[in-house]
């Protein structure tokens, strides 16, 4: 036991280490995660309006099935660009369903919403974890590009969602949820006092 584990009647609560909290928790690194969210939301947000105004992401799916039909390719020569077989069937179900007709839609929008809700600040955490399950379809499909990258940063945004979004729309949002910046602490959530903090 160390004095990073708090006691209380809810149960043990083990505390952040000094430099999780202080790149994850901490508002005066707010800025930082500020400046990642946005440059992070832009480049969804362009990809999102270039497939929103695309009639083959929008309309037909083609787009879509254009890039599945690629993915699942099984080269001649050389590596195919899906590594898993498991994920390439999954993509050959759905194109054999005609699944990228409605899936196109969901991933241009899906973009553009990622993209505003970023840039704006609204909900960092989710928007981010919706980012970084696409970066990782994008990946498994075999399109490296920035996706590697981006991923990361969303992973970061996901970490940091009590801050990254204190800049922005979460300042209002994430207080009407009772947290991160209101309400009560673990320690004072019926800590027992005189096992509060039990350093043994």
């Amino acid at each position: 036991m160390s004095e990073h584990i708090i006691k209380t009647r809810r149960g043990t609560v083990v505390e952040d280490p000094p430099i999780a909290k202080l790149l994850f928790s901490d508002t005066r690194l707010a800025p930082v995660w500020t400046v990642i969210r946005v440059l992070i939301g832009f480049a969804w947000l362009e990809a999102g309006l270039h497939k929103i105004s695309d009639p083959g992401w929008m309309q037909t799916g083609e787009s879509l099935l254009g890039f599945w039909s690629r993915a699942v390719a099984i080269p001649e020569q050389g590596r195919p660009p899906i590594t898993f077989d498991w994920y390439r069937s999954f993509l050959q179900g759905m194109i054999d369903t005609g699944s990228y007709v409605w899936f196109a839609k969901l991933i241009a929008v899906g973009e553009f919403l990622v993209g505003v809700g970023l840039i704006v600040g609204a909900f960092v955490g989710i928007a981010a974890f919706f980012a970084a399950l696409m970066n990782w379809n994008f990946i498994m499909a075999g399109s490296a590009s920035s996706n590697g990258l981006l991923l990361v940063g969303a992973i970061l945004l996901v970490l940091a969602w009590k801050v990254a979004g204190y800049y922005g729309a979460d300042y209002f949002l994430l207080p009407r949820l009772g947290t991160p910046w209101r309400g009560r602490s673990a320690e004072n959530e019926g800590a027992e006092p005189s096992a509060a903090r039990n350093t043994a």
